[in-house]
């Protein structure tokens, strides 16, 4: 059974922003690989690249471009209720965070493709 807690809207912004900078933390080994490519040489760079051409490359960008804008907009709203006055519209503000978060990523997304 899940605690009342747990169904509060503001716990799934806690998890959200949580699930997404875990996530985040996840795809930087594969970022650095991609980068220390280059000490292969260019035509090595020039395959990774290659490979993020295709659809389901620019589909993980959409979802790594969400990550970052949620957790983004999330942190942004942590410290707005770490430094302003308590508001009782803190659950707008973490659904406008994740709005804005698919805004963004979803301009990304059309604009790769």
């Amino acid at each position: 059974m899940i605690r009342p807690h747990r169904r509060h809207p503001l716990w799934f912004a806690f998890i959200l922003h949580r699930v997404s900078g875990l996530a985040l933390a996840l795809f930087l080994p594969a970022h650095f690989l991609m980068l220390g490519s280059v000490l292969e040489g260019a035509a090595a760079l020039d395959a990774g690249l290659a490979w993020t051409d295709n659809l389901l490359a620019k589909i993980a960008e959409f979802g790594l471009v969400f990550l970052l804008a949620v957790h983004l907009f999330g942190g942004l709203r942590l410290m707005a209720l770490e430094f302003l006055p308590w508001s009782p519209a803190q659950k707008t503000m973490a659904a406008a965070s994740v709005a804005l978060a698919v805004l963004v990523s979803g301009g990304f997304f059309l604009q790769a493709v």
